[in-house]
């Protein structure tokens, strides 16, 4: 979510409430703001909004972030920790279990009974009790915290991993023996004074998880992807700048195709990954034009192209307007061919959000069309998109979902929204789990495909029908 390194119990189903308008979608330019009312919701006539999970009270005071999947449960990430989401009747999921464990950002992922989660925010220890303490401490920790999930209602922390310069994300990389799993650790934003996390950090942390022996997990390499140094960046004041590369902010893996694209700050870029303890870079490229933060990745199925997400303003920022326009903020799709980047077009959504409304490309997942590219994303407050970038200079939007502007202004929205098992699934900062349900013949083929498990950053090729883990997922 933030551009900035450093800042500082079962649910109950509710009925959709509010104003809601179901719209017709046409393929027309940008648009005036919408005039939602808090209350309202908007949405194509293809998507039905199927349930909402409010946030457990346990967790109330802190905004929801990422998910992941596994059988019937979601686990959803959370600023003070996680929840567990029974999901086998996505019409009326239930909290099974709330974990308090404060730590931002908890991007999640899940591998058999283990648990992963990220922390980014400098603590003055390792435990779910710990509270912030500056990173300039040489004592203060942070990583990737590890639970064991077997028992859904009564989840175990286990094993901690300190990395340099913390965890804002991370990403799956199974071991080709079945052993074990990599975890490719994202961080970003050094500084002379901290101790554990000095510049350039041209880095990412690895960390091995042996399976049968998590709380051996280890950092076994930090491969520098910058020997140059990355982009150095612009001196340009908001919203006009590019970041500088100072480590990387996601990656994502495709490890049945030996590669990983990586969205790190002011570059984006091609990893080959056979070796998975010694990622090499294929190519790089920048945008100094239309791009100011690098933020995520996104393989299409065949793995011949990459959605970049452009995440200006660090989500905290109206740049869904007019002002901005529909080049920044976006997506960038890229054609790949001799592991090397074509640029294609941009994607953006289409409704101009108020000035209010913090709104930008953001976390999303493929939905699983046989021979079409389409995908799934959230845009903070400007909801949800579903849209086809077959034709990768053509990209178009084929429905979404959206809310009138949240209470408190620039701080709301959509973080993730993910196609698992015939569902669209939403992580809302504010209003928590969502459900929706797409109805559109270019997209109900997906409703035959089944995956035991999804991380989203942990990339594999669609299975031909019942149950599967593409990729290991």
């Amino acid at each position: 979510m933030f551009t900035s390194r450093r800042r500082g119990l079962t649910g109950r189903v509710l009925a959709v409430t509010g104003t809601v308008l179901a719209i017709g979608l046409a393929t027309v330019p940008a648009q005036a703001a919408d005039v939602l009312a808090p209350d309202e919701i908007a949405m194509s006539g293809n998507v039905t909004h199927v349930a909402n999970v409010p946030k457990p009270t346990a967790l109330a005071g802190t905004i929801n972030t990422d998910i992941a999947f596994q059988g019937d449960y979601a686990y959803v990430g959370n600023y003070g920790g996680f929840s567990i989401v029974n999901i086998k009747h996505p019409k009326k999921p239930e909290v099974v279990s709330s974990v308090v464990c404060p730590g931002s950002q908890m991007d999640m992922s899940v591998y058999g009974d283990l648990l992963f989660g990220s922390v980014d925010s400098s603590r003055n220890d390792d435990s779910c009790s710990s509270v912030g303490q500056s990173a300039a401490n040489k004592d203060s920790w942070e990583g990737i915290r590890i639970f064991d999930v077997s028992n859904k209602s009564n989840p175990k922390y286990i094993k901690s991993v300190e990395t340099s310069c913390g965890s804002h994300t991370h990403t799956l990389v199974p071991d080709k023996t079945g052993k074990a799993v990599y975890i490719y650790i994202s961080s970003y934003s050094p500084s002379a004074s901290f101790p554990d996390c000095q510049p350039p950090h041209d880095l990412i942390s690895i960390v091995k998880v042996p399976l049968k022996n998590p709380t051996a997990a280890s950092v076994v390499a930090t491969p520098n992807l910058f020997p140059d140094g990355g982009n150095p960046g612009e001196s340009l004041p908001y919203p006009y700048r590019t970041s500088a590369t100072t480590g990387c902010h996601d990656i994502t893996a495709y490890p049945e195709k030996g590669l990983a694209a990586g969205a790190c700050m002011g570059d984006g870029i091609l990893l080959d990954i056979k070796d998975p303890e010694h990622p090499k870079v294929l190519d790089v490229v920048r945008d100094d034009e239309n791009f100011a933060f690098w933020h995520s990745a996104t393989f299409n199925n065949e793995g011949t192209k990459v959605i970049f997400t452009d995440e200006l303003g660090g989500g905290t920022a109206a740049t869904c307007n007019e002002a901005i326009g529909q080049t920044r903020g976006a997506d960038a799709i890229y054609d790949i061919e001799d592991n090397q980047f074509t640029f294609k077009s941009y994607y953006k959504i289409s409704r101009y959000q108020a000035d209010t409304e913090n709104c930008v490309a953001h976390n999303g997942s493929l939905i699983p069309v046989k021979g079409r590219d389409i995908m799934v994303q959230a845009w903070y407050q400007g909801g949800v998109s579903i849209w086809d970038f077959t034709d990768s200079a053509n990209p178009h939007e084929i429905g979404y979902f959206e809310r009138g502007p949240w209470e408190q202004p620039l701080n709301g929205g959509y973080w993730s929204a993910y196609y698992y098992n015939g569902y669209i699934y939403g992580s809302d900062f504010n209003e928590g789990f969502d459900v929706f349900k797409i109805n559109d013949p270019r997209t109900n083929q997906a409703n035959s495909v089944k995956v035991d498990r999804l991380n989203v950053q942990t990339q594999g090729s669609y299975p031909e029908r019942g149950k599967g883990v593409p990729g290991g997922h």
